[in-house]
């Protein structure tokens, strides 16, 4: 039974299907230039590592990619807070006036949330859970191993 699995799962890894977007979609996409695509083949090591050098990383990775089929692991020994990412980096300048998250209820209610709000609200529920004796996670578990 184990090799009939084995044998359905590396068929699994062979895939070639190609679903294209349709002309519509692509007439709406923020990227339109197709020179993108090459780019991201040709080294998509260094492609993602380009963009994700516009994060703010508390420790830079060590290796891009480690790919051992089927398991995949990027930014290996990088440290990145989410929260810093999301909302902090936006507090500096304009952008802490600008809407961070809208939201729209069933009945119409509405409330929009700019970055500096936004802050406010995840420093406030972060206190909560100090008081309720949540501790700050172990760094590894947010790693990228």
């Amino acid at each position: 039974m184990a090799e009939k699995n084995a044998a359905e799962f590396s068929d699994l890894l062979k895939e070639d299907r190609s679903f294209p977007p349709s002309s519509k979609f692509r007439e709406h996409a923020h990227i339109s230039d197709d020179r993108i695509y090459a780019e991201a083949e040709r080294d998509p090591e260094a492609f993602w590592a380009r963009f994700a050098r516009e994060l703010d990383w508390s420790q830079p990775w060590d290796r891009v990619l480690e790919w051992n089929p089927p398991h995949a692991k990027w930014f290996v020994g990088g440290k990145i807070n989410a929260s810093v990412n999301c909302v902090d980096r936006h507090l500096v300048g304009a952008r802490r006036n600008k809407a961070a998250l809208i939201w729209e209820g069933e009945p119409g209610d509405a409330r929009t949330l700019t970055y500096f709000d936004l802050h406010r609200e995840v420093s406030q529920f972060a206190n909560v859970l100090k008081s309720l004796g949540i501790k700050r996670a172990i760094a590894s578990r947010y790693t990228f191993r």
